[in-house]
């Protein structure tokens, strides 16, 4: 599971449901980040995530 902070908790807690998104970044470029519920009161949270590793 991935650790976010939960702005509502202002805690860093395990991502509930989370799962891979791209998004859009400068240039066109696309950004990978995570998305997810906060288990303990149920409000989305997101973290952006580094490029891939080749």
């Amino acid at each position: 599971m991935t650790e976010a902070y939960c702005v509502k908790c202002k805690a860093k807690r395990e991502m509930k449901d989370a799962k891979e998104v791209a998004m859009k970044g400068k240039g066109g470029v696309q950004r990978r980040a995570m998305t997810g519920l906060c288990p303990t009161c149920g409000t989305k949270m997101f973290r952006i995530l580094g490029a891939k590793k080749a």
